[in-house]
């Protein structure tokens, strides 16, 4: 029986993640600082996993929760964009600095590997389409700038150390357990709730603005075969649907799912905000298997 380490593992990747381990019978351990994670979405398998209240810049918790360890999941991370460019210090003392620290927490226990999330958001606003691991990459946060130290960071320590790093590059990841109050939450879980409550929505735009939706049992899935698959060893790897859904066009579906009308205020574009985004995902099919299996409505259907 693997034992598997997932930092952020409180958090909404971090808990289905915990969860799907569990059900393939890994030991599971968590490290967590619940700043952005919540105890509750631990709470049906706390007996069951062992739990660190601890920080990626702690280094004696650091120690702790990779004693022992095989894999670890590193879901952990400040991942607003507008905090980064607020505070864009704090931001890189836990994203990259953090993740600096449990690298050679990791490698000093002797892990075999390590699976690190990593953002779309490193492509910036290129236009071209699909974003594929190959073509340049122009952040345009400190947060993307983070994301991006994150993975170089791991495939580094991939060629230069005993541990093995798969940096996955997550698009627009949405399902159960993604609050729709926090400002990390995506647009889904907003529309959602909001399709629930019968509130009106915002669009910044005019709706056209399309991105590529992935659901979280795609995502976890992705993270497991990334944690075993060979060829992955020192790669990036887009994870996502491999299609484009307009914003309009989730607003027509979640109104069908639903069966009401779900009302639309149009704001001015925000600055900054990426108008299309779609993935290439040849790579994840090619070294991991992957396939997305939840279709965008089946998705829309778990998170209503």
């Amino acid at each position: 029986m693997p034992t598997s380490l997932v930092t952020g593992g409180a958090g909404f990747i971090g808990s289905h993640l915990v969860e799907r381990l569990l059900q393939r019978g890994d030991h599971v351990r968590v490290l967590d600082n619940f700043s952005t994670g919540h105890a509750a979405n631990l709470a049906p398998w706390r007996a069951n996993i062992e739990v660190i209240e601890g920080d990626l810049r702690d280094a004696a918790a650091l120690a702790r929760a990779t004693a022992g360890v095989d894999l670890v999941f590193h879901q952990a991370a400040l991942p607003l964009v507008q905090q980064s460019v607020d505070d864009p210090a704090t931001t890189n003392a836990v994203n990259v600095d953090g993740t600096l620290q449990l690298l050679l927490a990791a490698r000093d226990a002797g892990v075999r590997r390590v699976v690190v999330a990593s953002s779309a958001a490193v492509y910036g606003d290129d236009p071209q389409l699909p974003k594929h691991e190959r073509m340049p990459i122009q952040p345009l946060s400190p947060y993307a700038v983070s994301k991006l130290a994150t993975e170089q960071y791991a495939l580094v320590f991939a060629q230069l150390y005993a541990l093995e790093a798969v940096a996955l590059r997550y698009f627009n990841v949405f399902g159960p357990r993604q609050d729709p109050r926090s400002p990390y939450s995506g647009v889904i879980a907003r529309f959602c709730a909001a399709a629930r409550a019968g509130a009106e929505v915002t669009i910044f735009g005019d709706g056209s603005q399309s991105r590529d939706f992935v659901a979280v049992a795609d995502v976890v899935s992705a993270n497991l075969l990334a944690a075993l698959a060979p060829a992955a060893n020192g790669q990036v790897i887009n994870i996502a649907r491999g299609e484009q859904t307009s914003l309009l066009e989730l607003i027509r579906l979640l109104e069908e799912l639903t069966g009401r009308s779900l009302p639309v205020r149009f704001a001015p574009a925000r600055s900054g905000d990426i108008l299309h985004s779609l993935a290439a995902i040849d790579r994840a099919q090619a070294l991991l298997g992957f396939r997305p299996q939840v279709s965008l409505r089946e998705g829309l259907h778990l998170t209503l």
